[in-house]
């Protein structure tokens, strides 16, 4: 298990109501899974559109199973943002 910080951006953070928290996870699966714990409801909802980076690199298309977290990690919650 890693210990680390769950940042939220923009509609994220509103369904949070934080813009961050710790997470103890060895995976990102796990570490989101215990978000949804936390937060049942609407972040769970924004959850299913958001991308992820890990410690600044983006997970992309592969399973949140086998993203490894890292001792003091960064997860970054990012919903899809409008505007270009």
């Amino acid at each position: 298990m890693a210990a680390g910080t769950i940042r939220y951006w923009a509609a994220a953070k509103a369904a949070a109501g934080t813009a961050e928290e710790p997470y103890t996870a060895a995976t990102l699966a796990e570490a989101l899974d215990a978000v949804r714990e936390r937060h049942p409801g609407e972040l769970s909802q924004v959850l299913r559109r958001c991308s992820f980076l890990v410690d600044g690199d983006p997970v992309g298309t592969r399973g949140h199973e086998t993203v490894r977290l890292a001792e003091g990690g960064t997860v970054e919650v990012l919903p899809p943002f409008a505007g270009g």
